[in-house]
């Protein structure tokens, strides 16, 4: 049996997480993968614009390898951004730029991975400089967790949208059942909570 290679493991979660959250544009229209569902304006393409920046500014950056060594996107970190310009794309940003740019932060970011060993040092100029300095290991586990917990927001963006379901193409993690299933199971729910609830 070989041994276990721990960057190997790591970039596979990573590279899961990266998938499933893609996934999520698959088949929807401009208006759908652009639409703010919750009262802070979430929405699929501005979680794969965070996160390829999230990509860009870990892996690149914090190693001394930064994509945009001139002319940043006006969204990208700077004083003249619009509020939380990450996490929403304008119309004149197409799907197509926002999802390029992520497939190329996975190839700066893979590049990185594949350069440094876990123990290399960065640092990462936008922390409070008495913690910048953080492992290639640190930041990759940082990475992991930012990306799973956004394709989790995607999910439940997607299930808003068109009652879509599933972890990636044909591995849907799901038990088995139609709509009629999920429609009684929901209403079962709901039940469990008004009887657990009082004032309701």
């Amino acid at each position: 049996m070989t041994a276990p290679d721990p960057k190997a493991d790591l970039l596979r979660y990573l590279q899961d997480a990266r998938e499933a959250l893609f996934w999520k544009l698959d088949g929807l229209s401009e208006y759908d993968v652009r639409r703010p569902l919750t009262p802070t304006g979430t929405n699929l393409l501005g979680l794969v614009k965070h996160t390829a920046g999230v990509e860009l500014g870990y892996f690149g950056d914090t190693f001394g390898r930064p994509f945009f060594a001139e002319d940043p996107p006006p969204w990208w970190y700077t004083r003249d951004a619009a509020p939380n310009a990450d996490m929403w794309a304008t119309a004149d940003e197409s799907r197509e730029d926002i999802t390029g740019l992520y497939r190329r932060a996975w190839e700066h970011a893979d590049g990185t991975i594949a350069a440094l060993p876990l123990e290399a040092t960065g640092r990462v100029p936008w922390w409070p400089e008495e913690r910048r300095e953080a492992t290639l290991h640190h930041i990759l586990v940082r990475v992991i967790a930012d990306t799973s917990r956004h394709a989790g927001h995607a999910d439940i963006v997607r299930e808003l949208i068109d009652g879509a379901v599933g972890l990636t193409q044909g591995k849907d993690s799901m038990p088995p059942g139609d709509r009629a299933m999920w429609e009684t199971h929901r209403h079962r729910l709901e039940e469990a909570a008004r009887a657990a609830d009082k004032t309701v």
